[in-house]
């Protein structure tokens, strides 16, 4: 059966502005006392334009800040300044399963981006011509897989004990919204290699409440646990309002192509599924950073306006 195509009554383009040239400047260090090495980043931005609000973006298991161009490229012409760690579990850092560090890198990748929020000032200067052109008081995080679970704690969500007592609050007030890609969702049905080897992947959502576009692919069946597809949206089932999920029809893991093109992590290659997160993802930032942005009520519109959308929108 094809692929369904982009909504063909609205062209979701429409909703957003003119795409700007980007710069990008890697890999710059910041100093992580404590973490075993500095931690390497990333930053993309726009090439023009001042008063820029930030994204911070956490890769999924193995990546690294050279991957999810798709999102990174497009989100920067579009206006934001987007860093990306390159967390310890990244396979281009070869942490070893000894490692004293590895059953703690959930929280060591939840530090890196709290590290990236606290040395902002300083990526800023890194980077020949950005300096001055952030704006600090407009902070989103965003993340894939794992980083989805990273980028959660900073909206409010905690980890449960082997008692189902919340951990710690990690919740960051500088973050004012995040985008969840293919977020994981309750622990009460892991399967037992999930439940010996990942015991941090028992969330509660129930304090993630802010503002947050959840994405889930409705044939994403994941091997930790026994639930079907729909695992994925727990995290919008079970935050507290504001939230929105978007589900895309035929999506798998990858969500058809975000880490790049030509990825062999990639198992449901879709350009157009790609095109449609894009736009979504970036109509729902500027809505939520930008104020008198509409470009969101326009491309949720023309997302339900669709004779074959690749997805459905709702929001709570």
């Amino acid at each position: 059966m094809p692929e369904p195509a982009l909504p063909k009554t609205t062209d979701l383009r429409e909703t957003l502005p003119p795409p700007t040239p980007v710069v990008s400047l890697r890999p710059i260090a910041l100093p992580a006392p404590g973490r075993g090495e500095d931690l390497k980043v990333r930053v993309t931005a726009p090439a023009s334009g001042d008063g820029l609000p930030v994204l911070v973006f956490s890769h999924g298991f193995g990546g690294s800040m050279n991957e999810y161009a798709p999102l990174v490229d497009f989100w920067a012409a579009s206006g934001f300044v987007v860093v990306q760690p390159t967390h310890l579990d990244s396979r281009t850092l070869g942490v070893p399963p000894e490692d004293p560090r590895t059953p703690h890198i959930w929280r060591h990748r939840i530090e890196d981006l709290v590290r990236v929020l606290d040395g902002l000032p300083a990526l800023e200067a890194a980077v020949p011509g950005l300096a001055g052109r952030l704006d600090h008081g407009r902070i989103a995080v965003a993340g894939h897989s794992w980083g989805a679970q990273s980028a959660s704690a900073l909206l409010g969500a905690r980890v449960l004990d082997a008692e189902g007592v919340p951990g710690e609050d990690m919740t960051d007030s500088r973050v004012s919204a995040g985008v969840l890609l293919a977020l994981t969702g309750l622990g009460d049905s892991l399967t037992p290699f999930a439940a010996e080897n990942f015991p941090f992947m028992k969330p509660s959502f129930e304090n993630m409440r802010t503002r947050a576009l959840v994405v889930a692919g409705d044939n994403d069946q994941s091997f930790l646990s026994t639930r079907g597809p729909d695992w994925f949206t727990d995290p919008y089932t079970y935050s507290p309002a504001p939230k929105s999920l978007l589900t895309l029809s035929g999506a798998e893991h990858s969500l058809g192509g975000i880490y790049g093109q030509e990825s062999t992590s990639t198992t449901d290659e879709n350009p157009s599924r790609v095109a449609l997160l894009q736009r979504l993802t970036t109509a729902f930032l500027r809505d939520a950073l930008i104020p008198g942005d509409s470009g969101w009520p326009a491309a949720a519109a023309a997302l339900e306006e669709g004779r074959d959308p690749l997805g459905k929108l709702q929001s709570k």
